[in-house]
């Protein structure tokens, strides 16, 4: 009798917590039911897959090259098992070995290739993840919010069967060639993620202004003096960071034209802001902090090591930290901002301006959320926030109109790059660096790669500047067209 009762009360709290766990999960994450996407549940499995890629190249990688530590014994206990991990691990690798004296010699580049190769396994499998995900998503969107366990579990069994998978041709080989290019796509699309994040947040504050000086005329002064001086602090900072490159990558010719044609396409872009009403400073500084990162990012790729100090580094804590701050910024638009559907659209990519509710941008004096010249008690019920949504007023805030679900292919793309991007920012996009002992100059041991690279990089920091330009230019050129 005591059994059987200890045995139901054990059922009712297993099923107490599953169904408690369920709840969180759909908390957090939104339902499945129908009318929603399922996208926060992509980003997820995104968020998994970067750190994976943390732990397989700084945990996992360095103890299959060690002699003595648990993950080499576990492999250690089949037979052949740790050999087959081993040579897996190193293949494409051995070139950056050398022999003296009969002994074999491991250089700093051979464990670079090997912890990068520890990256590019999870992320090709959640590349290759989300490039099925678009195309199954664009035949049939509903497939984006169903059977996430079964997706969660074959990724992760992938991922897991990867580990004895040998680098070539897959990872190392076809992988990061494809990395770089998606990569590149990615910076350009980057943009557009934080023009519509800079847009929001500018049009948040001068509403906020706005509503103040409804109420109480000039107390709305304090919210126009803190977006002037985000935009000083920030522009300082990109300023600076100018400064800095001139004064560590400066003494080869590429460096300085990249570091140069930089600062002369922040004042460029501006200047082009100012003159004009469209756009906002806020966003212009933003996006100018953005391109000096790009800049650093392409002269941080310089394979000769005179001119390049980051090359006497085995890593580049500062590259891959701003790294993964741009793509937590990324997924986070991408699983929680409303407007991300609108944006990717055809007409929504091509706006100025952010998109509010009425989709008009916030204007001194016009403010959207106290119009006189509407009525006071008037309610739209089509109306939707803007930016990244913290909180809604329905009972599932996942739900989207039947528009944006036929649009998550897209999203499903963007996290298909993000892929790619996450792949090139923990390894310095596949360049690896080797010391030469006269000197001690640091040099890359791969410099076509570092050239191609700096090529890539300076390519779409100047896509990003001329789009941004374009959005700026494009009003003033067409004023019969709605670029609002």
């Amino acid at each position: 009798m005591g059994a059987a009762i200890s045995s139901t009360v054990s059922l009712g709290i297993s099923y107490c917590a599953c169904a408690s766990a369920s709840s969180i999960c759909n908390a957090c994450l939104g339902s499945t039911s129908p009318g929603t996407s399922g996208r926060r549940r992509s980003v997820l499995l995104l968020a998994i897959t970067v750190l994976l890629s943390l732990s397989f190249q700084y945990s996992l990688a360095p103890a299959i090259m060690g002699n003595e530590s648990s993950w080499r014994n576990m492999f250690r206990s089949a037979p052949g098992l740790g050999k087959r991990v081993f040579r897996g691990w190193t293949d494409g690798c051995d070139s950056y070995r050398h022999e003296e004296g009969g002994s074999v010699y491991s250089s700093g580049a051979y464990h670079q290739c090997v912890g990068n190769a520890g990256v590019y396994r999870p992320t090709f499998f959640s590349f290759l993840f989300f490039v099925i995900a678009s195309i199954a998503t664009y035949l049939r969107p509903s497939l984006n919010r169903q059977v996430w366990p079964a997706k969660y579990c074959i990724f992760l069994l992938l991922v897991i069967a990867s580990v004895f998978m040998s680098n070539l041709p897959l990872f190392s080989g076809l992988f990061l060639h494809l990395s770089r290019v998606g990569a590149t796509i990615f910076i350009v699309i980057q943009q557009i993620i934080i023009m519509d994040l800079a847009y929001n947040w500018n049009d948040s504050w001068v509403g906020r202004a706005d509503a103040a000086d409804r109420l109480e005329w000039g107390s709305g002064a304090k919210w126009l003096r803190a977006t002037i001086c985000v935009c000083i602090l920030v522009y300082v900072l990109a300023f600076t960071g100018i400064g800095l490159l001139y004064h560590f990558f400066n003494g080869c010719g590429e460096n300085t034209a990249i570091i140069t044609m930089t600062l002369i396409g922040i004042i460029a872009v501006t200047i082009l802001q100012l003159s004009g009403t469209e756009g906002s400073l806020l966003t212009s500084s933003v996006l100018s902090l953005y391109t000096v990162y790009l800049g650093y990012s392409a002269v941080s790729k310089n394979p000769h090591g005179v001119c390049n100090p980051m090359l006497a580094k085995e890593s580049d804590p500062w590259g891959i930290a701003i790294g993964l701050v741009l793509t937590s910024l990324s997924l986070a638009w991408t699983g929680w901002s409303w407007t991300a559907d609108e944006r990717l659209t055809e007409d929504g990519a091509k706006k100025t301006r952010s998109l509010s509710r009425t989709n008009n941008a916030f204007r001194r004096g016009h403010d959207p959320l106290l119009d006189l010249d509407d009525p006071f008690l008037e309610h739209d019920g089509d109306a939707r926030p803007s930016g990244i949504a913290l909180e809604s007023y329905e009972e599932d805030d996942d739900i989207f109109s039947s528009q944006s679900r036929s649009e998550i292919w897209k999203l499903n793309v963007i996290l298909a790059l993000v892929s790619c991007w996450v792949a090139m920012s923990l390894t310095g996009w596949g360049q690896l660096v080797i010391a030469e002992e006269e000197g001690e100059v640091h040099n890359a041991a791969n410099p076509m790669i570092g050239k191609f690279n700096m090529t890539m990089i300076s390519m779409s920091q100047w896509i990003v500047l001329i789009l941004y330009a374009w959005t700026l230019v494009a009003p003033r050129l067409f004023p019969d067209r709605d670029f609002s």
